[in-house]
Formats: C-alpha cells, structure tokens, sequence
C-alpha cells in the first residue's frame, strides 16, 4: 500500500484527507443459498488527486512520501459478504471492530499485505490526532504485549507494539487475534481511514503473528479459505469483500483461474501487455501483484513510458495528462494472462478530472514487476483461493 495507492515495498497501503466526515454503511443481511450472508458496501467518496490537487499539495506530498522512505459452480455454506466504502481514487475501504465492548475503525483490505493495525490512543504522530485510535485500558479482552510491531510500506511506515483483542469483521469474529497498535505513523496523515487490515499470505505477516484471515479459518468461523472482491465503478455502494466463498451474481460468465507464482503473495504470472496488437511491455512474460490496495496499474518505469508515449500522454506535474477528447479512439491495454486477454479500455485507464483535464492511471516506478490494482479489479471481479493457491478472474458485472 501506498500514499497514493502506488507501488509499496513489502504490501499495499495508502493515504490522504477527507475533509467531510465519512459515514459508514449498516451491515445488509441477506439470505442465499439456505445461508447467512452479510453484505458490506463501498462507497465512492472524493479522490485523493482532487483533494490534494484543490489544496495545491500533491507535488508537495508525493516528493515528501518519495523522500521518506474451487469450482464456479461449487456453494459455500458459509458465506459472509461485507459491505466496502469507494474512497481515494479506487480505494475500498470497510469497517471493522476490536475489542469488548467493541470499538470501530475503518480499514483497508488489502491483499498486498498481511497485518491488522490500527491507531493507538498513545500515538504520537499527527496522523492518529485525526483517525479513531484505540484505547486498550476500555476493552476487557485486550491483551498487550512488549514486542515491536513494524511494518514498512512504499508510501511510508508504522511503529508500534502487538497486542491482542477480539476483531470482527461483520458477523465474523476472531477472537484472541494479534494486531498492532501504532505508536508512531510516517505517511497517513491524510487518510480516509484509521488502519489496515491484510489478506495476504502468512509469511508477509509480522513474525510470530496470525493474519486475521487465517484465524477465521482456524477457529471455524469460515469454512472454505477464499475471500473476494467486487469493486463498483462510479458508484458510492455496491462493493463487497466476501469471505469464506464466492457469489457468483457479481460476475459474467465463468472464473478463470490463475496459480499463484509464490505460496508466499497474491503474485501471479503475465503472459504479455499489448495495444493494438503490438507488444508493449512484459515481452517474455513477468509477475503481477494483484492489489486491492493499491489504486492505479504501476509497473517498470520503461514499458510504462511506452504506455504514456503511445496514448500521446505528456507529464503534468507529477502525473501524466491526456486529452481529454481522444480518450473515445485510444486503444485498450491487454493484459495476457494465462492464455486469456484482460482488457483495460480507455475509459478505465483515464481519470477524467475536468472537461480538459484527464490523467493516465499508469505509474511507472523503479521495479521489474506490476501492480494491478483497483483500475483493473474495477474490470475483473477477483476470487483468492488460498486452499488451492490460486485467483480467479471474471468480467465483473
């Protein structure tokens, strides 16, 4: 995760200002399939490129944060959906609980990393004087510890202690579940949310620690270890995290599914990106970070040039612009992946901020592999199935 959901060192966070208080959606029930399924909806809020740019702060903030550091057919019998909040350019955000009696923090689901944290009452950064911060001495199931939590991301870092408590998220609960609690945050000064929680594979986790996903899992609170997102386009509700199974109504036609590189991140292998019919990056084949927590397509700073020259694409700041008029003949991105064509069309890959104003979501940064994040999974609704170390894909509906 990063400030500006781009590309992060070790997982996927982001950050930045809301200036209107942001309310939270109530958890839907919802009967389906003879079962229980909690629904939680996302919600579009303003952009963090709107916010910073009306302040006059992005080039500010981005050279600040540079400077600091299964079967489609198959049923689950317990499905949980919960509801999701459109903030930030394409970053979902949802709500979660901890502690007795419990206390609500907004979070980042994030399958670029694997820790739950969220803002200590003791914090001392400026970013936890504007989030909910949690106050351990007001839970009766808190249990602290004297280890470090730390966590390092593309966009900044936290600091702090591990602790244990009760989290749930909807129905879901998980009890005794390791956390951090920050003490110290570098790079969310101006988030639309308190923490994050990760859902990642173990080893990306904090030593020692449990992701929350896992814990679920554990305890029988899930039955089968997949989880999935639908991410709505241009609308504040509708997105949902599903977890312990998959609702097959969010998507068209069958999943495709794709193994993972590494049982170790939700990294995956690209065939090819072309336009046109003209292979314009990932010539031999490459990895790709599948990335709820991560708002753009970042990837090496070469074929992401090419990119940006073959839609006419010129800097702007600290971005690219594009006219905003040639978005209607711009050919669409192809992701090949095993064997089948992801296509990312203009309109997804172009931010209209104005009627002359339009920006390229593509991010070239110093790294060999990509990052596809919500601008693709807008596109694609997405299955990770831990059981079988493997994402599913399919046109989203």
């Amino acid at each position: 995760m990063v400030l500006t959901w781009q590309t992060r060192t070790r997982s996927s966070a982001s950050t930045w200002r809301q200036e209107r208080s942001m309310k939270w959606l109530v958890l839907l029930w919802l009967v389906a399939l003879s079962e229980c399924i909690v629904i939680m909806p996302l919600t579009k809020t303003k952009t963090m490129r709107e916010i910073l740019r009306e302040k006059n702060l992005l080039n500010n903030f981005l050279e600040e944060q540079a400077n600091r550091m299964s079967d489609d057919s198959a049923s689950d019998p317990k499905l949980s959906t919960h509801p999701l909040r459109n903030a930030l350019d394409m970053a979902y955000v949802g709500n979660v609980t901890i502690g007795t009696p419990p206390k609500e923090f907004r979070v980042v689901f994030d399958t670029g990393s694997s820790d739950l944290w969220v803002p200590s009452i003791k914090c001392i950064s400026p970013a936890c004087y504007t989030h909910i911060t949690f106050d351990h001495h007001k839970s009766s199931t808190f249990r602290l510890t004297r280890r470090p939590f730390r966590i390092l991301y593309g966009s900044g870092m936290m600091n702090g202690v591990l602790a244990y408590d009760t989290v749930r998220i909807g129905n879901l609960v998980s009890t005794d579940q390791p956390f951090g609690l920050s003490l110290q945050q570098f790079g969310f000064d101006n988030a639309p949310f308190d923490g994050v929680l990760g859902l990642s594979y173990p080893s990306l986790a904090v030593p020692g620690t449990i992701p929350i996903f896992d814990k679920l899992k554990q305890q029988g609170a899930i039955s089968e270890p997949i989880f999935a997102f639908y991410l709505s386009t241009n609308k504040e509700n509708g997105s949902v995290l599903m977890l312990g199974g998959v609702d097959h109504s969010y998507h068209k036609g069958k999943l495709n599914w794709i193994p993972v590189s590494q049982t170790k991140s939700w990294l995956i292998t690209v065939d090819r990106i072309s336009m046109n019919g003209k292979v314009i990056g990932c010539e031999h084949g490459c990895e790709a970070l599948v990335d709820t927590g991560t708002s753009l397509i970042h990837g090496p700073a070469g074929p992401v040039t090419n990119i940006q020259k073959f839609i006419h694409a010129v800097p702007y700041d600290s971005e690219y612009m594009v006219s905003c008029p040639v978005i209607s003949i711009l050919p669409p991105v192809i992701f090949t992946i095993n064997s089948i064509d992801y296509s990312v069309p203009a309109e997804a890959y172009i931010q209209k901020i104005s009627n002359s104003l339009c920006l390229s979501s593509f991010h070239g940064d110093n790294t060999d592999k990509w990052i596809l994040g919500d601008v693709f999974l807008r596109l694609y609704f997405s299955v990770y199935d831990r059981g079988n170390n493997r994402i599913g894909l399919a046109p989203a509906v």
